[in-house]
């Protein structure tokens, strides 16, 4: 399955190196030149879990130089969520007849391309994958994370076990047929953790030893939760029960709860949030695509979301 992973950054590196290394198919497009020559020049290096690697990095460009029609049997689109609407129409047409595009974004990313390029092309997928891109073409990955994939439309295909299967050689796989679900599970924690701790410009573990980041966390959880709930969608478990325990569209106090929060902290207590990583570094965060589209759920539904509104920046 000829492949072509657009983004090098952690996730993308990391998958794209694994792959190499089992000998597959794989050519790496970059965001420009010098990032392209940087991957070259070091090769692909990987440590941490999983195990150590490294490897000459093979085909890496910038993605405009890739323009041969129906090249990619699998593009794996590993940009941040705004440069994958950018991007993934100039995509379509390498693909080869058959293939699939398989964005790996927070919130609504799948479903709005699969509206834009037919959802006979697009295949939805989450990643609880993490590392650190220490530098082009050098990774680190922190956990024995996995790739969750998942027809759009619910249920469950040939062609998702089959691009399954092939991303198995370089990560833990799954396929689920409750995609929609999983989505929503895991923007409920992005929306309460990731967001606050770049808020507060602290760790989960930090903000929510204060009782107004505490409040803040149940308040931006219960409100998207009761969001999801009645867009119709059944949030599926991933980390932890998306449904608190005791939960009657608010979170109730007492020791399951708390046992609850344990469970999330043991995962992101200690984590710097990416989207404070993103702050740091002058970048486009992702908020309008996290809590943002809670907000645009929520309009959708009649429904008011106060708290992540007063999250998302007034140009939403």
């Amino acid at each position: 399955m000829k492949t072509l992973i657009v983004g090098a950054g952690a996730l993308g590196g990391i998958i794209g190196a694994r792959l190499l290394a089992v000998g597959a198919s794989v050519s790496l497009a970059t965001r420009n030149a010098t990032s392209a020559e940087e991957i070259k020049a070091s090769g692909l290096r990987v440590t941490g879990i999983g195990g150590d690697l490294s490897i000459e990095a093979g085909e890496v460009a910038p993605l405009a130089e890739y323009s041969a029609p129906g090249t990619f049997d699998l593009i794996v689109l590993s940009t941040k969520a705004h440069d994958a609407i950018d991007v993934a129409p100039s995509l379509a047409r390498l693909l080869a007849p058959g293939g699939t595009l398989l964005p790996i974004q927070n919130g609504g990313v799948a479903q709005m391309l699969a509206s834009q390029l037919g959802d006979e092309c697009v295949l939805g997928a989450l990643s609880n994958l993490t590392g650190t891109m220490l530098r082009p073409g050098i990774y680190e990955q922190s956990n024995a994370g996995y790739l969750l994939i998942g027809d759009l439309g619910g249920g469950e295909s040939e062609r998702s076990e089959r691009v399954s299967l092939w991303l198995s050689r370089a990560a833990n796989v799954k396929v689920t047929p409750n995609l929609q679900g999983a989505v929503w599970s895991k923007l409920l924690l992005n929306c309460s953790v990731t967001t606050i701790g770049a808020i507060a410009g602290l760790t989960m573990r930090a903000y929510i030893d204060r009782p107004e980041g505490r409040e803040l966390f149940y308040r931006t959880y219960d409100e998207a939760l009761s969001v999801a709930l009645a867009s119709g969608v059944r949030p599926e478990k991933m980390l932890v029960d998306p449904i608190p325990p005791g939960w009657k569209g608010r979170t109730i106090s007492g020791e399951a709860l708390d046992l609850w929060l344990v469970e999330i902290l043991n995962s992101y207590g200690d984590a710097k949030a990416s989207m404070l990583q993103d702050f740091e570094r002058g970048r486009t965060t992702e908020i309008d695509f996290i809590n943002g589209y809670v907000v645009d759920t929520a309009r959708q539904f009649g429904l008011n979301a106060p708290v992540n509104t007063a999250i998302v920046p007034p140009s939403h």
